[in-house]
């Protein structure tokens, strides 16, 4: 009778919690960073923004994923940005990004325009591991000439003259969102919201606030599995209830529309930001 043999493998490492507080998530943000962030629709964290802001971290590259709104001009207003990278940021029916369009004015920040489907590709390009993607939309437009790191090739597989633009892969050191649900060992719910998963594969670090915390393992469950984004992206976890506040999160909690209204208004001068600025962080000391 052979003898059956028992196979040997590593004893696998205990997970251990990544959640922490929510001052303890922004210390993990360096000045100088280059930060990638949703737009405001895919859930921007903004209440982990306001600590940002009370905590001076400075000299922010930020690039959105593919457009932002008053979480860029928060930052951009409170003089913490050093540079952006985007396809557009506006208060959309509240109107322009105020503070965005003056530091544009002043020359305050360095701008690179970009397009939604070029950030796309750029981030997704991290997502892969490989130095570009391709896309063809850009041919013809002026963007080329501002953007010297997009590059037009000849498409390799063509017989003829084929040119094609190539985008370099954009890799964050840190991406910053907000979600529904996380449980202890970091495992995130996005649920729909995919380019959330792709900024997380993306980047170097990953940093979540959520409204709750899942009792068990989001992955054990075959209801939130498929929209569960796994622990191994994701670097810290915050509970914040009401995180993309004053903005809407989801359809689950509504959004402020006299306190967007106020900061629409107050954003068209430095002084009005700063004073509702001020009032927000002290109501929330």
């Amino acid at each position: 009778m052979p003898i059956l043999r028992r196979r040997w493998s590593a004893p696998r490492p205990a997970v251990t919690s990544k959640v922490v507080t929510l001052g303890a998530l922004v210390e993990g943000i360096a000045q100088g960073v280059r930060i990638g962030i949703p737009p405001d629709y895919a859930g921007p964290a903004l209440l982990a923004t306001f600590e940002i802001i009370r905590r001076a971290i400075g000299g922010l590259h930020l690039v959105t994923a593919p457009t932002s709104g008053i979480q860029a001009d928060l930052l951009i207003g409170a003089g913490l940005v050093a540079s952006v990278e985007t396809a557009g940021i506006s208060l959309g029916e509240y109107g322009s990004a105020g503070r965005f369009q003056a530091a544009v004015t002043a020359g305050a920040i360095e701008i690179k325009d970009a397009t939604c489907p070029a950030l796309h590709a750029g981030f997704q390009a991290a997502e892969k591991g490989v130095p570009f993607l391709p896309l063809r939309g850009i041919l013809g437009t002026d963007l080329l000439a501002s953007r010297p790191d997009w590059k037009v090739i000849r498409n390799p597989f063509a017989d003829s003259s084929d040119p094609i633009v190539v985008v370099p892969a954009i890799r964050p050191d840190v991406v910053l969102f907000h979600a529904a649900l996380a449980d202890s060992t970091g495992n995130v719910w996005i649920g729909t919201r995919r380019e959330l998963a792709t900024l997380a594969h993306a980047s170097r670090a990953t940093f979540v606030t959520v409204e709750a915390l899942h009792p068990g393992n989001l992955l054990s469950d075959p209801t939130l599995a498929p929209g569960t984004l796994p622990h191994l992206y994701v670097t810290r976890v915050a509970v914040a209830p009401g995180g993309t506040w004053p903005l809407p999160f989801a359809g689950r909690v509504p959004g402020d529309e006299g306190a967007l209204a106020r900061y629409a208004e107050a954003s068209r001068s430095a002084e009005g930001f700063s004073a509702l600025v001020r009032e927000w962080l002290d109501a929330r000391a």
